[in-house]
């Protein structure tokens, strides 16, 4: 016969980390409300996100000689959030020197051009544009 055995440790299971929703919070529940969660998600959809340039648009950039202050970029940022709020994806942006392809779900700017240059382009894939001077 052949007999098999099985030794038995019994180790505890110990937490890698403790959930936030496992800490009571002031009125002694665990976790935090539903409404807490969405009024955070709300407040946090509503501000301005900063905007970030892909590789792409930042050599694009530097090879065309377009900077953006930043004074510039707070004023995108405002108009990206109200233009992703009425459901754009992606948009082009014209300034009084640039136009820039941004993705307004991750507020990237995608490429950039001068405007002149940008006056001989037909602009496809995108479905919002701003005019910021």
């Amino acid at each position: 016969m052949n007999k098999t055995t099985f030794s038995s440790v019994h180790s505890p299971i110990i937490p890698l980390h403790k959930h936030k929703s496992n800490i009571p919070n002031q009125t002694g529940q665990i976790g935090i409300s539903f409404s807490n969660q969405l009024n955070q998600e709300i407040q946090k959809r509503s501000q301005p996100q900063p905007l970030s340039f892909s590789k792409h648009a930042s050599m694009r950039m530097d090879q065309r000689n377009i900077s953006i202050d930043v004074e510039m970029q707070k004023k995108i940022e405002e108009k990206l959030l109200q233009a992703k709020n009425k459901g754009v994806n992606d948009s082009l942006v014209l300034l009084h020197n640039a136009a820039l392809i941004i993705n307004a779900k991750n507020n990237t700017v995608i490429t950039a051009m001068d405007r002149k240059e940008a006056a001989s382009q037909i602009f496809t894939n995108i479905n919002g544009t701003i005019l910021i001077d």
